[in-house]
């Protein structure tokens, strides 16, 4: 368990999705290209088997912005799309409306 404070310590927000491609060095990542209001971010996220790239070009997703910078197969992610999974499918994390990007998630 984590205490309410540290849960606020963890920043959602809404990005829109710029540009997707695949990652150049690994079957399950996509390589995001996204928007979040005041800068444009580059992000890592393994949903490749369950969405090709062109149709979650302009979509809003919603992303933890205040993880630390990691590299994964050599490519760098500035940020983690948040996703649910049931075992055999992954559905990203959209908000109900469209909103600006760089809205916080409460």
């Amino acid at each position: 368990m984590i205490s309410i404070d540290e849960f606020r310590r963890i920043e959602l927000k809404v990005a829109t999705i710029k540009k997707a491609e695949p990652h150049p060095n690994a079957d399950k990542l996509l390589v995001l290209q996204i928007d979040l209001g005041s800068e444009e971010r580059q992000i890592v996220a393994g949903i490749k088997g369950h969405y090709a790239p062109e149709e979650l070009v302009g979509r809003q997703v919603v992303v933890v912005t205040n993880l630390e910078t990691a590299k994964l197969r050599g490519v760098e992610s500035q940020g983690m799309l948040l996703a649910a999974s049931d075992g055999e499918r992954i559905v990203i994390l959209t908000p109900e409306k469209e909103i600006h990007p760089g809205a916080k998630v409460s």
